[in-house]
């Protein structure tokens, strides 16, 4: 049994995020463990870029209100005790809503590169409007 301290939150980086997004990392695997865990944290209108992740992941809300969108227009709104999996090469995004902060537990189960995350281009303004008027109409 190992007990783990906690750590610092950390401010996240700039060009993954839109927005002020505050990372707690709870589990950073060794061999021959894979599952990653962070607990992040959406200021309103704070957003993921676009990404995907190459084993899936699951995104537990622990707080406030949130959307998951897809490449194909779908907006999910999601809230806290919700469970969302984004299976293995979707592109997608999640964050807050424009009035409400949103926190997860974000999980993945990465591979021998890491932990299966790739990285792509920010939400644009204009598809996180349509994402919130998804969700209100």
């Amino acid at each position: 049994m190992e007990h783990i301290t906690s750590t610092p939150t950390a401010k996240a980086p700039a060009e993954r995020f839109t927005g002020d997004v505050y990372l707690n990392p709870i589990e950073t695997p060794s061999e021959p463990a894979r599952l990653a865990s962070a607990l992040v944290r959406f200021t309103p209108g704070a957003r993921t870029n676009w990404h995907s992740h190459a084993n899936g992941q699951v995104l537990y809300i622990t707080d406030g209100v949130g959307l998951v969108g897809t490449r194909d227009g779908s907006v999910v709104r999601v809230s806290a005790g919700q469970t969302l999996k984004c299976p293995a090469g979707e592109e997608h995004w999640h964050g807050a809503t424009e009035t409400t902060l949103m926190a997860h537990i974000a999980m993945v189960v990465g591979n021998s590169e890491g932990d299966g995350t790739t990285w792509l281009e920010p939400v644009t303004d204009e598809q996180y409007t349509a994402a919130q008027a998804a969700i209100t109409s």
